[in-house]
């Protein structure tokens, strides 16, 4: 696959990289929304807490095309005790709900995480660019330019999720809203 701009995957890895192992003292693992059952993920993770997610696009209400807007919608799974879930949904508010000072962190952390370029053809003049990029399991990341984040929590967070068994799971549902543009060419 051709290196793309990608946010969703720099931010669930700065994420990985910033939150406490869980008690198995693996990372936090983030899978996007698909058909899939939240009970057969439970059963590969049943000690851990992991997390779905699906990237939302907003709606730009201004001129300027190069920004974009958008969201980041969590669902964060913890089977039995819930105190790991509500000291993770923590650390993410103090790490990404400081407006320009989180963008900024993201963006210092992003650098230090370059792992050579690419070249890649501009979809509008059909020139090849050069860009900086990142590389996370094998597949290249072309590297954005976070200005801000913010978070919201939904009203069902929490929720105890039931799976027609003996089990149950606490759950969690958290926005994060972001902006962003693509970095300029080296």
């Amino acid at each position: 696959m051709t290196a793309i701009f990608h946010p969703p995957t720099i931010i669930n890895r700065y994420l990985q990289d910033k939150l406490p192992d869980d008690s198995l003292g693996q990372s936090i693992p983030f899978f996007p929304t698909t058909p899939s059952s939240i009970d057969e993920l439970t059963t590969q993770y049943p000690d851990g807490l992991f997390a779905v997610y699906d990237r939302m696009f907003k709606l730009r209400r201004d001129a300027f095309p190069h920004f974009k807007y958008e969201q980041l919608l969590f669902y964060f799974y913890k089977f039995g005790t819930i105190p790991k879930l509500i000291e993770t949904m923590q650390h993410i508010q103090h790490l990404l709900d400081r407006g320009d000072e989180s963008g900024e962190e993201v963006n210092a952390w992003l650098r230090d995480q370059i792992s050579g370029t690419v070249e890649v053809n501009n979809i509008v003049t059909g020139e090849a660019e050069e860009f900086h990029k990142v590389t996370f399991s094998g597949q290249d990341f072309l590297i954005p330019r976070f200005h801000y984040f913010r978070i919201f929590q939904l009203e069902e967070s929490r929720d105890i999720i039931d799976f027609g068994t003996a089990r149950t799971y606490a759950g969690n549902k958290v926005i994060i809203d972001y902006c962003w543009h693509e970095s300029s060419p080296i």
